[in-house]
């Protein structure tokens, strides 16, 4: 079974190095590359002011944001989300170096899951073409007339559809169907072929022999066309 974990931040700003903070995560789950609906999604206080800047991608507030918890206190609710699973992320380095910041600042260790970066697996699908998500969007005909603003739970759901289209999602799933129908046959017809075998000791005979001259005396009533003079023992 492979789990992966299709993952995105809202942020303050662009470098946790500079004082910038988390502010939303979102995660969505797939179980060998197909939606379970099972999703982590959380606000967090960034501790610090919201610049103008960051506020007009996201429309996070200080206000908002004021009364949610921080990340010390939903880090295990996080990090049992996400367990060992391959991380699916959109330019990966940008919010594993904020994920890894924050748990720096708690005295937690860094992430240690397998991250697959989106970007660069868009580049080397579509070398030379546009990878940002909104443009993968159209490119693969995907519904992003929601994201009016980016959200960190919102852009998962996104970013997990284009995934899918990147990797050949529905090929795949296409091909695991038709091997699915293909063992279901060739086990049905293992079966027929075990239940047409001749049997290795013949049953026994189930009627005795007053029975056969009992069945006899009943065919003679009924004449000599009757069918049932075709029986032989």
């Amino acid at each position: 079974m492979t789990r992966e974990i299709v993952l995105d931040t809202e942020t303050t700003g662009l470098s946790p190095a500079s004082g910038d903070r988390i502010v939303e995560i979102g995660c969505v789950e797939l179980i060998n590359h197909v939606p379970t609906g099972e999703h982590f999604h959380i606000y967090l206080n960034p501790e610090r002011d919201m610049p103008e800047e960051a506020f007009r991608v996201h429309g996070l507030s200080d206000e908002f944001l004021a009364e949610k918890p921080l990340f010390r206190q939903e880090v295990n609710a996080f990090l049992e989300f996400i367990e060992a699973g391959t991380l699916v992320i959109h330019n990966a380095p940008f919010d594993m170096g904020f994920l890894n910041a924050e748990l720096e600042k708690i005295g937690l260790p860094k992430l240690t899951n397998k991250v697959i970066d989106t970007v660069r697996v868009a580049r080397n699908v579509h070398p030379g073409a546009r990878v940002s998500l909104d443009a993968l969007c159209r490119h693969y005909g995907i519904d992003n007339s929601r994201r009016t603003l980016h959200g960190a739970l919102l852009d998962s759901e996104i970013l997990a559809e284009v995934y899918l289209e990147l990797i050949g999602g529905r090929q795949v799933a296409l091909a695991l169907s038709a091997e699915v129908q293909a063992n279901a046959a060739q086990e049905a017809k293992t079966i027929v072929q075990k239940r047409c075998q001749p049997r290795p000791t013949p049953l026994a005979k189930r009627l005795s022999e007053e029975e056969k001259r009992a069945h006899a005396k009943l065919i003679e009533t009924i004449g000599k066309d009757a069918l049932w003079n075709n029986y032989s023992d």
